[in-house]
């Protein structure tokens, strides 16, 4: 049998063994999240990796990260990224509040797009406290006219949610007293905070334990994708060698049905 026969049945062969891994896991993946950016998509894949569930990265077309898991633990990965408060919210700066477009503002929006984007920056500073999964800050500045006897003061609420196991009212007065001095004219005791606690539920998602296969230990939900690309490996390998014995056969056949030269005499 030639050696360019056997080549070619080989790289025929290696084309079969990916497209079959290829279509294996992208029948049993389901997208997670997808529009991330790299720090995001690297934080759930870790998350996710140390809770025992296999996650994957994969890049878009517009430079952004898909996150992808085995469609049967979906629902865990889910109850562990919102006990974990991820993907975290991307809060807005001053400088994209007041991103430019040619436009001219009125009075009132410049004063309603600085409110907006001073609360946008407090609860960006808030979420990076350690133990909270996610923070708003509400403003309230009344425009006061400086003529009027009595002013309506200015106040701010603080919604925070953070995990069950951390004493986030220690860190009460700290909060009161950054978003005090982030606002000009804002009162301490004008200022409300409001706790929220979340226990884990990471915890609470049964593990099943782990099944062998073929002397290998692997996870439940992975034990059937392994049996199809096992089976799918032995089928490609079988019908390599049905079509080398073929083409072996073939050649021979060619070999032997050469007419035999007659001696003249």
């Amino acid at each position: 049998m030639s050696r360019s026969v056997v080549m070619v049945w080989l790289g025929r062969a290696r084309l079969g063994i990916v497209g079959l891994g290829l279509l294996l896991l992208q029948a049993c993946s389901s997208e997670l999240y997808t529009g991330l950016d790299q720090r995001q998509a690297n934080e759930i894949v870790a998350t996710l990796m140390r809770e025992g569930i296999p996650a994957q990265r994969r890049p878009s077309d517009d430079g952004t990260m898909t996150v992808t898991v085995d469609k049967n633990r979906f629902a865990d990965a889910m109850a562990i990224l919102d006990d974990a408060g991820l993907p975290k919210t991307e809060f807005q700066t001053l400088g994209d509040v007041f991103k430019r477009d040619g436009l001219v503002s009125s009075p009132v929006e410049e004063r309603a797009a600085m409110i907006y984007g001073l609360s946008q920056e407090l609860s960006r500073t808030i979420s990076d406290i350690d133990g909270v999964l996610s923070a708003r800050v509400h403003l309230v500045l009344p425009d006061n006219d400086p003529l009027r006897r009595e002013l309506v003061p200015s106040s701010a609420s603080v919604f925070i949610r953070h995990r069950a196991t951390v004493a986030m009212s220690d860190f009460v007065p700290q909060v009161k007293l950054l978003v005090a001095n982030g606002i000009s004219g804002l009162a301490y005791d004008n200022i409300s905070v409001v706790l929220v606690p979340v226990q884990g539920k990471a915890a609470d998602v049964s593990e099943p334990a782990f099944a062998s296969f073929l002397g290998l230990w692997l996870h439940p939900d992975s034990v059937a994708r392994a049996k199809w690309i096992c089976f799918g490996l032995l089928a490609l390998v079988l019908g390599l060698a049905v079509g080398l014995g073929y083409e072996y056969w073939r050649q021979r056949r060619d070999v032997y049905s050469l007419p035999v030269p007659v001696k003249k005499t």
